[in-house]
This record gives C-alpha cells, sequence and structure tokens, in this order.
C-alpha cells in the first residue's frame, strides 16, 4: 500500500484532526462486548494518529500499534506518550511486528482492509490469524463506499472475511453494519469479529497448529486427524485404557478408518493425495487395497463378517495402512521435535485368518494407538468444530497438486468423496429386516408411538444422522412418516425416550434378537459406538441406558433441540 501511505502522509494533520474528533466508544460501539480487557495485548494495524490505541491503553491494555506513514506515526506517538508501543509497519508482510514474537488477545484492523489489495488478503489474513492468543479475537472493519479524494480503495465483503476465517480455523463470532460517524453520503461500515477457540489445555491450539500450518507433502497428516475425529466423535466405547493421562484405542480402528475414508478418493476418482505424483501411495498394494476395489466404504463397517480372500486382504490393506501411519504423520506430528510426539503406536504380531468379524478383539489384535487424554477429550468436544476444518484443509491441500489441477476436479467431488457415510444406503439394512419381518407375519409399530405400521413407514435415526452420522441398529428405529417429519433432526426428549423404552427393546429382541449372527452384530455396533457397554453385553436394556447417555452427550456437545 505504498501509494495510499504516501497520501496519508501529504495529509496527515488533516486525518489526525478528523479522527480524534470521534469517540473509540462511537465508532466501535457495536462490538462493545468483545472489547479488550485491562490486561490484554493488544494490536492496532493501521493505528493512525492513536485514537483507539491510546483508548485502549488508558484502559489497562498492553498496546502495540502499527502504521505505514511515517507522519501519522510521528503525531500517533506525540498523541499516546509512552503508553503505546509504536511500529513502522504494514499488511501484508507484517515484519517487524512478527519479530516481536507476541501473540495478542485483540488484533484491530480498523478502516485498513480496503486499502489492501485483494491478491494480498489471503497472506494477509493468514499472518493476523498466526499472531492471535488462543481465545484472542480479530476485528476488521469494512468501508463500502467510494472515496472522493483519489485514495485507492477495492471492494471488501464479510463472504471474503468469512472463506479466510475458515482456511485459518477461526469462528466468526460477529457481524455488524454501522452507519457512517462522520455522516458521509454513501458510506457505511461493516465490523467482522472473529475468534481462535480456546478449550483451555490448549490442544485446539495444537490442532489448529497440524491443521494450518504444519508442513505437508501429503494429505496423511489430515488423514489421520479425521480418522481419529471420526473414532472419538462414534465410538466412545472404543477406548481400551484410560490411565496416567493417555487414552489407547485399538490400533485396527485406526487402519480400519484411515481405508475407510479413502477408499472413494482412491477408487472412484483416483485424485492425487501427495506432491510427488510419480510416487506411489504407500498403503496402496495389490494383495492387499488391490484385492478390495469391489467393496464400498460402507461395508468396512463394524460388526461385518469378511470371509476368503476378502478377509485375508483387508488384513493385509490394514497392515499396509498402518505402516504408512507409521512412518508419516505419527513419525512427524509432534511438538517442537521428533522426541515429543502427539502418537504412539504399540504393535501386535498378528497372522492372518481366512474369515474375520469387525469386532472389538480383531480390532485390538493389531495394537494399540495411544495419544494425550486431553487430545482426545477435545476430539469429542469439538469434532463438530474441528472435522470441517480438517475436511476444508484436505480439499486445498488437494487442489494444490499438479494432476488433480491438469485434470480440473470439480469442488463438489472433493468434498463427494470425503463424505463419511452414504446417505443413500443409510436406512436400506434395517429397512430389508423390517420387510423380512412383515413376510413372517409380525406386526411392527412405531417405537414412539406403538401405533401399527403397514405399508407406509419410516426408519428414524434416533440420534439425528445430519448431527452425528451413525447407521449402528440400536439407532435406526421403526417409525411413521408423519412422526419421524415431526422429530426431523431433533434428539427425543428424556420423557418421551423414557416412555418409549418397551417398545424400543421389543422392536430389538425382535429384529436382532433371533439369531446368533444378528445379535452379535447388533452388540458389536454397540459397544463400540455407546459408553461402558462391554465386548461381552448381550443385554438390550443395557443398551438403552448407553443410548440415553449418548443422547444426552451429543445433545450436550452440539446443542441439538429435543422432540
Amino acid at each position: 500500500m505504498p501509494a495510499t501511505s504516501n497520501f496519508y502522509d501529504q495529509h496527515a494533520d488533516s486525518f489526525a484532526k478528523q479522527y480524534t474528533s470521534l469517540q473509540f466508544e462511537d465508532v466501535h460501539a457495536s462490538w462493545r462486548v468483545f472489547w479488550p480487557q485491562a490486561g490484554d495485548r493488544v494490536l492496532d494495524v493501521g493505528a493512525g494518529s492513536g485514537r483507539d490505541a491510546k483508548w485502549m491503553a488508558e484502559h489497562g491494555c498492553e498496546v502495540v500499534a502499527i502504521e505505514p506513514a511515517q507522519a501519522l506515526l510521528r503525531l500517533g506517538k506525540s498523541y499516546c506518550g509512552d503508553s503505546v508501543t509504536w511500529l513502522e509497519d504494514a499488511l501484508p508482510k507484517l515484519e517487524k511486528t512478527i519479530n516481536l514474537g507476541f501473540r495478542f488477545d485483540l488484533i484491530l484492523v480498523s478502516a485498513v482492509w480496503m486499502h489492501l489489495a485483494p491478491t494480498h488478503r489471503e497472506r494477509a489474513f493468514r499472518k493476523l490469524a498466526n499472531l492471535l492468543a488462543p481465545n484472542g479475537r480479530l476485528v476488521i472493519s469494512l468501508r463500502h463506499g467510494d472515496f472522493s479524494d483519489g485514495r485507492k480503495a477495492y471492494p471488501v465483503s464479510v463472504e471474503e472475511l468469512e472463506k479466510f476465517a475458515k482456511n485459518s480455523a477461526l469462528m466468526v463470532r460477529n457481524v455488524s453494519l454501522d452507519d457512517d460517524q462522520l455522516k458521509r453520503t454513501g458510506v457505511s461500515w461493516q465490523t467482522v469479529v472473529m475468534s481462535l477457540p480456546d478449550d483451555g489445555s490448549g490442544d485446539l491450539n495444537k490442532v489448529r497448529h497440524i491443521i494450518v500450518n504444519d508442513s505437508k507433502s501429503a494429505t496423511y497428516k489430515l488423514a489421520l486427524l479425521r480418522t481419529l475425529l471420526r473414532i472419538a466423535d462414534a465410538h466412545s466405547g472404543a477406548v481400551v485404557d484410560r490411565s496416567e493421562g493417555k487414552v489407547a484405542i485399538p490400533l485396527g480402528l485406526v487402519g480400519l478408518y484411515w481405508i475407510r475414508q479413502f477408499k472413494r478418493l482412491i477408487d472412484k476418482e483416483n485424485i492425487q493425495q501427495s506432491s510427488n505424483s510419480s510416487k506411489g501411495l504407500g498403503f496402496i498394494k495389490p494383495d492387499g487395497w488391490g484385492r478390495l476395489s469391489h467393496l464400498s466404504p460402507d461395508d468396512l463397517a463394524i460388526g461385518t463378517t469378511f470371509l476368503g480372500e476378502d478377509a485375508v486382504a483387508l488384513d493385509k490393506a490394514i497392515k499396509d495402512s498402518l505402516k504408512t501411519i507409521k512412518d508419516g504423520p505419527v513419525t512427524f506430528t509432534y511438538q517442537g521435535d521428533k522426541s515429543n510426539p502427539y502418537f504412539e503406536m504399540i504393535r501386535s504380531a498378528k497372522k492372518p485368518k481366512s474369515s474375520i468379524v469387525v469386532d472389538s478383539e480383531f480390532l485390538e489384535s493389531y495394537g494399540l494407538f495411544v495419544l494425550d487424554e486431553s487430545l482426545w477429550d477435545c476430539f469429542r468436544l469439538y469434532n463438530s468444530w474441528i472435522e470441517p476444518l480438517v475436511v476444508n484443509q484436505w480439499i486445498m491441500e488437494m487442489q494444490r497438486f499438479r494432476s488433480n489441477q491438469e485434470r480440473g476436479i470439480p469442488l463438489q467431488t472433493y468434498h463427494d468423496c470425503l463424505v463419511w457415510i452414504d446417505k443413500d444406503h443409510d436406512t436400506r439394512v434395517v429397512r430389508k429386516r423390517i420387510e423380512q419381518l412383515k413376510l413372517s407375519h409380525c406386526d411392527i409399530v412405531s417405537v414412539w408411538s406403538g401405533s401399527k405400521l403397514r405399508n407406509e413407514y419410516h426408519v428414524d435415526h434416533c440420534l439425528p444422522f445430519a448431527y452425528w452420522p451413525n447407521n449402528d441398529k440400536w439407532n435406526l428405529l421403526p417409525t411413521s412418516k408423519v412422526e419421524n417429519l415431526n422429530k426431523r433432526d431433533r434428539i427425543p426428549a428424556s420423557y418421551r425416550l423414557n416412555a418409549s423404552k418397551p417398545r424400543i427393546l421389543d422392536w430389538w429382541q425382535l429384529a436382532w434378537g433371533e439369531t446368533d449372527t444378528l445379535s452379535r452384530t447388533f452388540f458389536t455396533e454397540a459397544s463400540m459406538s455407546l459408553p461402558n457397554v462391554p465386548a461381552s453385553c448381550q443385554d438390550f436394556e443395557h443398551v438403552f441406558e448407553a443410548m440415553g447417555l449418548q443422547i444426552r452427550g451429543v445433545k450436550s456437545r452440539l446443542c441439538i433441540a429435543e422432540w
């Protein structure tokens, strides 16, 4: 912005008079609840003659003010005295500011963004985001309207900032529309407040660093994060051990879900996953992955049985995946240096079998995956915020790779390939079971009302698929069309769930208690996805109590409305 800085230099006195004619409290009233508090460290970007910097310093903040126009900077120093630290610095580089090594509780970019060329904005935003302390706020005001005095300005929008915030793992907290305090015709303002979330343990900041800042030549770090996020969210029962501040989960489950999420990317679209297109992916081997091409991602589900060549190939594919995970993201995801890794793998020797059931025993037979308990809890509690960021960053990484660029892959294709569960097939197993029971002249009733279901019925996700994608049999319940459409994406209230308990238990017994095979699949799924259900459980009532706990937990984490 050299030309703009020169303009402000030439007219510094008149601008200073104009700025100080307004009060901080009036100019920034729309985001008052986010104003800095005494003791906060604040960065004022494009501080002008120091009106805002002085107010914040007078209210107990430690203020660093940066201004590229030398004449304004001199006036600002004189106006603020020793209470503010001044630097001659500018967007997008912020070299002197970054060299301070500070993290700021508030960064204010007021009446500046419109002067920054659009080609520089993404870089500038990323640098600002990286200067935030945990829970820090980034506040950017947007000027709408042309200048009549020759100053250069570019169009601005909230949507642009929302995109940058998403890419930098910031949350948009508030957007406000303001009139121009100087009463200029055709001029209005918007202020966008964004923040860097913090869970109090520092784990969210670790995760954000891995997502946004860690160096990546392939998508493996993001793939491992997404794998762990899915397990933490969907399989609270998968924890094998929780002691000494660590959590251990089945290593086989990590390998299985690694395969599952790459299935559409590789088998369906063959989308490049690393910067070196001539080098194949380490886990794609002809005798493992290559023999599973006929299986869909949804076939790789808890409780599924594999026989013969499929069993041998799945075992080999899991082992190949675990080697890639160990050699790649586990080794190169660390704090400080490699001696302080975030993750640990404890392998177990395992011989292939000609038939396998994907249950806890099978998944634990590969060994254990160990991580900090606080990081595991972070994955569970903040899954709904973290996972979309991981998916978004994964797509951005894939878009950088040459062969993907040459193919011109549409954005929607990337999203379609990273869908976790195929929504079109989410209830087919339960629907098939209902039809079998109806052919056997069994009465099927709605679990919510007891009304008899005849030709038209719905299969309801007790925990809504939109919030918690899970197709386990305990979560899929027969109901009427009217009830399901009325319930929509809500969870059953406690009184409704308890009133429906006899009908839910009767349905489970009827549908899944008839044979050992059906029963084993039902309880295997429940033991992996519900809290406190042991692998040996054969008690439907135990599963019902655990389902109630899971409903309350998901409601607490995601703030879902009750029905």
